[in-house]
């Protein structure tokens, strides 16, 4: 029988079409979704990926026979689904897999205001309806429902959503640009041109036509070798930076004029600096700005210099939503270049974040290097991944080496250990045998002796 734990994950669906999952499937998510969430409408999107338009139509046909209307908005970005679940105030479903390979597709979900759908908010019980639609042999049977059925509708939310973004960044006096967007054969490719229509902005544009086979490279951006294409033309054409979206282009990373990338932590901290200053603006004494542990010191620094309120968080979309719901923060950062707003509905969108950037940019006449460097005070590893037998028990030789006197130590999300001027993280993966590795420090000497250290005990 297929086991739904594996395709269920903590904060979305997630599997191989049609090995883990199909359109019946599909079809009993959708009436589940309604069933668990009450709704009497629905909004439903979908990526470029080949199995996306008939995977969300079951889903729509499912949660319509379960009496709820559905708006079908068609091709879009995830974070264009959670401006129309955020506009329309509306439970919103989005057919994506992100960046995964082809084969992979999947769904996130949120209620009304975009707000979060995972274990814990109903993800769990939508999974467990499901089970019990179940048969021993994979036949799913969703069982009628006395209600009349609901109606199918579509609308374009493209529009909106630009508009709605370019509503909270003045880019009216900013200088002319030369932007290179390398789209992955993803989503940017649908949303770009329209947010950027109008801006005084050169587009040079890569890989803007949507195929969900990714003929090019993986559309994660994450990944080093996803972003030498875009370094590349950076350079070739003079471009003032280039920017790089995932799959369905709720990520946005960051080149520089020089080709190199800018770490999310120092966006995190220029968006932030920002933020704050609007907030205090408008009357905001200590506005509040939301870091998970793994994002580089240089963001709570920057936080209180501006006269913000910083506060760390576990690593996940969930935790830092849910962190800005009870805090009202005015913005969120997290190190894989998820940027949330409380402007868009606490929901994460990498083009608002890319606006800023070019607001920032060509508010001013130097270079993004020039920009960022006072956002970029420390020596970063990435995240390292390693392949472990036992992750609790090198997780505890590392804490025995390192968690000595002099050292401050916490396990809010793994283990993190820090020293005067130098930190790490080690956090197991909770899919897979890893543990991942962050460490900082003040110069590359100590951050690599660091690393290596830390590392030579992991794999031992």
């Amino acid at each position: 029988m297929r086991d739904l734990k594996q395709l269920v994950k903590a904060y979305d669906v997630r599997g191989v079409v049609p090995d883990q999952w199909d359109e019946n499937l599909s079809r009993a998510f959708g009436a589940a979704f309604v069933q668990v969430t009450g709704a009497s409408a629905i909004v439903v999107g979908h990526d470029m990926r080949p199995s996306s338009p008939s995977l969300s139509r079951a889903f729509a046909e499912g949660a319509a026979g379960y009496g709820a209307d559905v708006v079908l908005i068609g091709l879009c970005s995830t974070d264009q689904l959670y401006y129309a679940s955020g506009s329309l105030d509306l439970p919103g479903a989005m057919f994506t897999a992100s960046h995964n390979p082809a084969e992979y597709n999947g769904i996130k979900l949120c209620r009304a205001g975009a707000a979060p759908v995972g274990q814990d908010t109903g993800l769990s019980e939508i999974r467990e309806l499901v089970e019990s639609w179940t048969a021993a042999d994979d036949t799913v049977t969703v069982p009628a429902r006395d209600v009349a059925p609901g109606a199918l509708s579509e609308q374009d939310t493209l529009r909106g959503y630009a508009d709605h973004l370019l509503g909270l960044v003045d880019l009216t006096e900013i200088r002319p640009l030369k932007v290179a967007v390398d789209a992955g054969n993803g989503m940017g490719g649908h949303t770009v041109p329209t947010v950027f229509d109008g801006l005084p902005i050169e587009l040079v544009p890569m890989y803007f036509e949507l195929d969900g086979t990714f003929p090019n490279h993986e559309a994660n951006p994450l990944d080093p070798k996803n972003l030498v294409d875009l370094q590349a033309k950076v350079r070739e054409v003079g471009a003032d930076l280039g920017l790089a979206f995932d799959g369905d282009a709720d990520r946005c990373f960051v080149v520089d004029e020089r080709g190199e990338p800018v770490s999310p932590s120092a966006i995190t901290a220029l968006v932030a600096a920002r933020e704050i200053a609007r907030a205090r603006a408008a009357g905001e004494a200590e506005p509040t700005i939301i870091h998970n542990l793994i994002t580089s010191w240089t963001v709570p620094e920057v936080v209180r210099e501006l006269g913000g309120k910083p506060v760390r968080t576990r690593v996940g979309h969930s935790f830092i939503k849910q962190e800005m719901a009870v805090t009202d923060a005015v913005f969120g950062g997290e190190h894989s270049a998820h940027y949330y707003f409380r402007d868009f509905w606490r929901a994460d969108t990498g083009m608002l974040a890319a606006l800023h950037v070019l607001a920032a940019l060509g508010g001013q006449p130097g270079t993004l290097s020039a920009l960022t460097a006072e956002y970029d005070r420390y020596a970063a590893s990435g995240e390292i991944n390693s392949t472990v037998a036992d992750q609790a028990a090198r997780t505890a030789a590392v804490r025995a080496a390192y968690a000595v006197e002099g050292t401050e130590v916490d396990e809010l999300d793994g283990l993190t250990v820090a020293g005067p001027d130098w930190w790490f993280n080690l956090r197991a993966s909770n899919t897979e045998p890893l543990l991942r590795l962050n460490v900082e420090a003040k110069d590359p000497a100590r951050m690599a002796e660091l690393r290596d250290g830390v590392l030579a005990i992991v794999r031992a």
